[in-house]
């Protein structure tokens, strides 16, 4: 089973409110989230999303949608912790769950949200029970090897699929993890990714150890697989609204739709938001469902944009 441990920060700049949030995931969780906001009268700005094994992260910008400005009052942040920390931790109640408050400037949010993942540790290994997912399943999985030169680098090949911002993501994670980059080859085919990387650690050293060559793989692997869009996207374009996402979610969790990433954004009056989703066991969502939340929604509002769990057979060989 995953750790309970969880953590919520809470950083106000002059236009909106970041809450960062980080905890074990479960179905339904963003739904909760987003209820404890609109009840505290929290309006949801832009918001990124990310899970990976069984683990969650958020960067939430949110402002009074009273006076659409950042929210300022102590007192009135402290509650919004404090029941966001509720909601992360659920039902178990064995770790209180860590809080900060800062006002430092925030960086490049899908950088923070590797840092925030990162320290949560989702890299370990988890068992994911009665999901039908195998998480040893090396066919879909990146492949990520080192190799020492003598004594001066450490050699990391990784094969995998495509995708954009790919590169960003190895180099934000070898970064955060204190390792220096000297040299690297990138080289892309239809669909899979190859790059090599000659490293040394921050002290000028290559890996030395099994277990530090070890983390090096699982981190590196998390950080490819973190922000893969699987299952369905859905895209909803519409006004925005006090309360939107609360709706939008809700409706997402009463239909058992399990919200793997998300990528929410307003602009001039407008929500344009992205949902990755499946069932709650990690599968397709039947066609019907989607039919049925569309007609709740809106239909021109919710768009299906692609589903990346069913992709085309390939060919099948001849002699």
């Amino acid at each position: 089973m995953p750790s309970m441990r969880s953590s919520v920060g809470v950083m106000p700049s002059e236009e909106h409110t970041s809450i960062e949030l980080a905890g074990p995931d479960r179905p339904g969780l963003l739904s909760e989230v987003c209820a404890v906001l609109a009840d505290l009268r929290c309006n949801v700005v832009n918001a990124d999303i990310w899970t990976h094994n069984c683990r969650a992260a958020a960067v939430v910008r949110v402002t009074d949608d009273s006076t659409g400005c950042a929210i300022k009052d102590p007192d009135r942040l402290s509650t919004i912790k404090e029941l966001l920390c509720n909601v992360l931790k659920g039902n178990n109640d064995l770790k209180t769950a860590k809080m900060t408050l800062s006002a430092s400037r925030i960086m490049h949010t899908e950088r923070r949200l590797h840092q925030i993942m990162f320290a949560d540790r989702d890299y370990e290994k988890v068992e994911k029970a009665g999901t039908g997912i195998n998480v040893e399943d090396r066919s879909t999985r990146p492949h990520v090897t080192l190799l020492n030169i003598e004594k001066d680098y450490t050699v990391i090949t990784m094969k995998s699929k495509d995708r954009p911002k790919l590169l960003f993501d190895i180099i934000c994670t070898l970064t955060d993890m204190q390792y220096v980059v000297f040299h690297g080859m990138v080289n892309t085919g239809k669909m899979e990714a190859y790059q090599e990387f000659y490293i040394r650690h921050i002290d000028g050293l290559p890996i030395s150890s099994d277990a530090e060559r070890e983390r090096v793989v699982q981190c590196l692997e998390a950080a490819i697989e973190r922000r893969a869009s699987e299952g369905l996207e859905l895209e909803l374009c519409t006004e925005d609204r006090v309360g939107l996402l609360s709706d939008i979610t809700r409706i997402f969790r009463e239909n058992s739709l399990c919200v793997k990433r998300a990528e929410i954004s307003t602009k001039g009056g407008k929500a344009n938001d992205r949902f990755y989703v499946t069932d709650v066991t990690g599968n397709p969502v039947d066609p019907k469902i989607i039919d049925s939340i569309r007609q709740q929604i809106g239909v021109t509002k919710l768009q299906v944009k692609h589903n990346s769990m069913l992709q085309p057979k390939p060919p099948r060989e001849t002699t």
